[in-house]
């Protein structure tokens, strides 16, 4: 492990945001003990143990006594840092303060979150409801399609006219297509319907197999003309598989509940 010190500034910036200021870091955990003093501040154990799982993915009991020395230097310099930044008032200047408030904003919620869901961790019933309802919202078919994408409407329409004329799809794609698709003939590979613009998969969905759109796409990046290749369907994850990422989702739910319901109780008032 090489603890690099560019990979420890957001660290750093996330410690700094919600720690202590002074000699109050020393009442912060009774256990733990100082790790180095900064001109009089203590950096506690905690501090580092914390530095040392976020930075180095490992507590530093598991690191060689190079690596702990390594990654207390760098936590010690970056304090060096902060203390003259707030002593030359840099806390207080330019974005600082805002980027400050909005990480306590962050940690706070975070700390938010774990706090409501240790004890509401989502049940079996619970975790295979919302897995059926994400597999029933799912898209059902995947489509395999090329297009020829230009600037005009007319050089589209000139494109379906060399076609209905028995042009080659791919031949003309490879020449004037203005997407990198156009080095495979216009082949776009497979896709779902959350993959593409909705003005494209909407033309894709109504055509047949083998059939080409007989009228220019239009959306954001140009004009289209499109071949609808072939259509299959789409298989959803197995319930295990999808385990993990289904928990996530729903206890983000309960947590928005959580949420609202703070939201609903407070007093807001907005200035237009």
């Amino acid at each position: 492990m090489k603890v690099v010190t560019f990979m420890a500034v957001s660290a750093l910036t996330l410690l700094a945001a919600c720690a202590p200021k002074g000699n109050q870091a020393a009442g912060t955990d009774a256990a733990a003990k100082a790790v180095a003093t900064v001109n009089g501040k203590p950096l506690l154990s905690t501090q580092f143990d914390f530095f040392s799982q976020t930075v180095a993915g490992k507590p530093p009991s598991e690191l060689t006594p190079d690596q702990r020395t390594q990654l207390l230097d760098t936590l010690v310099r970056a304090e060096v840092v902060a203390q003259q930044a707030e002593k030359d008032g840099l806390d207080k200047q330019g974005d600082a303060p805002q980027s400050l408030a909005m990480m306590r904003l962050q940690v706070l919620e975070r700390a938010s979150m774990a706090a409501y869901l240790k004890d509401r961790k989502p049940t079996d019933v619970e975790l295979k409801a919302e897995y059926d309802a994400q597999v029933a919202a799912m898209p059902k078919t995947q489509y395999k399609a090329r297009h020829i994408l230009v600037k005009t409407k007319e050089e589209a329409d000139k494109i379906i006219a060399e076609l209905k004329k028995g042009a080659k799809f791919e031949k003309l794609a490879s020449e004037q297509s203005l997407d990198n698709s156009r080095t495979n003939g216009g082949d776009l590979g497979w896709f779902g319907p959350n993959n593409m613009v909705k003005p494209f998969v909407d033309a894709v969905a109504a055509l047949k197999k083998g059939e080409t759109t007989s009228a220019p796409v239009q959306s954001e990046f140009g004009w289209h003309v499109i071949r609808l290749d072939d259509t299959r369907a789409i298989t959803p994850p197995a319930f295990d598989a999808a385990k993990d990422k289904i928990e996530q989702i729903v206890e983000a739910k309960k947590f928005k509940s959580y949420e609202d319901g703070l939201l609903a109780a407070a007093k807001v008032e907005k200035t237009p």
